[in-house]
């Protein structure tokens, strides 16, 4: 993760965003008493999806039971 700090952000913002949403990697920004991340608006979408699903009941059993299921023994199933 590329770190630089809030003057360079302020000045190459625009690069900045470019550079994140191209690359799918995180700018880390430095201040004297507090950072931040900078993230493509697609990688926060995902990382906030993530979220929600692993918020749900048995849904992270469910997803590695899927995972261990073939594609023939789904089509066998009885929907």
């Amino acid at each position: 993760m590329e770190t630089i700090n809030i003057t360079k952000a302020r000045a190459d913002l625009y690069s900045l965003l470019l550079e994140t949403s191209e690359s799918h990697e995180p700018i880390h920004i430095t201040r004297k008493k507090t950072n931040a991340i900078l993230l493509a608006e697609d990688d926060w979408r995902s990382i906030q999806e993530t979220l929600y699903i692993s918020a749900i009941p048995g849904m992270r059993e469910s997803i590695i039971e899927g995972l261990d299921t073939s594609i023939q023994e789904t089509e066998e199933l009885d929907w």
